[in-house]
């Protein structure tokens, strides 16, 4: 069992690199070369538009749900035509020039966005199908882990060290080469540990996963909670950058806070959220991660009153990306939970989908609330909010109940 659980924790670091890596090389670190290369900052906020896969991608997840490659099987076929051509756009669009190929690289980038969501989707299937639920949010805090190594400190900062003394093409090769993680991973890996066939028809695999989630018993009360739990959260996460500034916290204190103790943290929590929830039931995890992230929210209000020395600000947001990075393995979780193994990879895209709407739509109206609150009466807010998270964990169906037959 302990040769088994090292295996897996390889495998899964891997993936969650492989999974991370392209998402700054399609956009912060884009942007940057872009930059560097004359382009227009006009020009470089339409590549915004580059991220929508992301978001959109429950739309062809049925199609990975429904067809098997002849080599591999369901999820690895999947999992290696994805990372191979990630590996073949990332290599290609580091060739290109800004100055020459902008509409190229525009069109380059967008499929490797489309690629990576696509990659996301099959990874997250196979983590649901191949860990048992007692190992599932250990799983998810590891792959989390990898992700976010690889999306912040190997596509994200050293890219960026790397193009002060190399070109970006060599960059962007560098990156295509590490991307082989995934590959290494998905060969050495084994098959879903699942005996459900796929659905017989593209028809099946579209509309049934959406007809036997909303047949569940309090279907909407699981979307309800997916909408909710995260929403004080992400609602402070919109606002904490012109709050660092305006209490008069340099850009040079809160670039390097964040960037050591924001990603320690998060990363930190997510491995020891993921780890705990091995001995933790899920609802009690969410709860108790959950209670966490609501109290590292009003941390930002206490901050207001708070001598602002670097130390304070340190641990603010090192309990805050901590917490969130707890509350994220166990949210993780439990979407995997709730998806039917029949139609793992279109319910856990359309789930995930659903947990990043607080993200897009929230952001307009948090600065008209800052402002009108003030930013004590603002964070207080967002830790209010919390509690609606909080309180529907107890209307959630039971995860064991989910787990029949019929669910998996």
């Amino acid at each position: 069992m302990r040769n088994i659980i090292n295996k897996n924790f390889w495998i899964l670091t891997l993936m969650g690199i492989s999974s991370g890596l392209p998402l700054s090389l399609t956009g912060g670190t884009l942007h940057a070369w872009l930059k560097t290369e004359g382009v227009s900052t006009a020009a470089i906020g339409w590549f915004a538009l580059v991220g929508l896969p992301y978001t959109w991608k429950f739309v062809w997840a049925p199609l990975m749900d429904r067809f098997t490659y002849p080599f591999l099987g369901r999820r690895r076929g999947w999992m290696l035509v994805t990372q191979l051509l990630l590996i073949i756009l990332i290599a290609v669009l580091g060739q290109l020039s800004p100055k020459t190929d902008l509409y190229l690289i525009s069109v380059i980038a967008f499929f490797v966005a489309f690629v990576s969501a696509s990659q996301d989707v099959v990874l997250d299937a196979w983590r649901r199908e191949q860990l048992t639920p007692q190992e599932f949010g250990w799983g998810n805090g590891i792959h989390v882990t990898g992700y976010l190594f690889a999306m912040r400190l190997l596509s994200g900062s050293l890219a960026l060290i790397m193009s002060d003394h190399v070109s970006w093409s060599v960059v962007y090769l560098t990156m295509a080469g590490l991307q082989g993680l995934g590959v290494i991973a998905t060969l050495w890996s084994k098959e879903s540990n699942t005996s459900i066939a796929p659905p017989k028809s593209l028809k099946e695999a579209v509309v049934a996963p959406f007809l036997d989630f909303f047949s569940r018993d309090r279907a909407m009360v699981v979307l309800a909670f997916i909408l909710f739990y995260k929403l004080g959260d992400n609602m402070a996460s919109q606002m904490t950058m012109p709050f660092y500034l305006e209490m008069g916290y340099s850009k040079t204190q809160i670039g390097g806070i964040t960037k050591i103790f924001g990603w320690a943290g998060i990363a930190l929590g997510t491995f020891l959220g993921g780890l705990w929830l091995r001995y933790l039931s899920v609802y009690r995890g969410l709860f108790i991660f959950g209670l966490l992230q609501m109290l590292s929210t009003f941390g930002f209000s206490i901050l207001v009153y708070l001598p602002k020395t670097e130390l304070h600000l340190t641990w603010v947001i090192l309990f805050e990306n901590i917490s969130a990075g707890m509350g994220t393995a166990a949210f993780v979780t439990f979407i995997g939970l709730m998806t039917n193994k029949q139609f793992t990879a279109t319910q856990f895209a359309l789930l995930s989908s659903v947990m990043g709407i607080p993200r897009v739509f929230i952001a307009a109206p948090t600065g008209h609330l800052a402002e009108y609150l003030g930013w004590f009466g603002f964070f207080a807010l967002c830790t209010l909010v919390a509690i609606v998270g909080l309180a529907l964990i107890k209307l959630l169906p039971s995860i064991d109940d989910h787990q029949s037959p019929k669910g998996q």
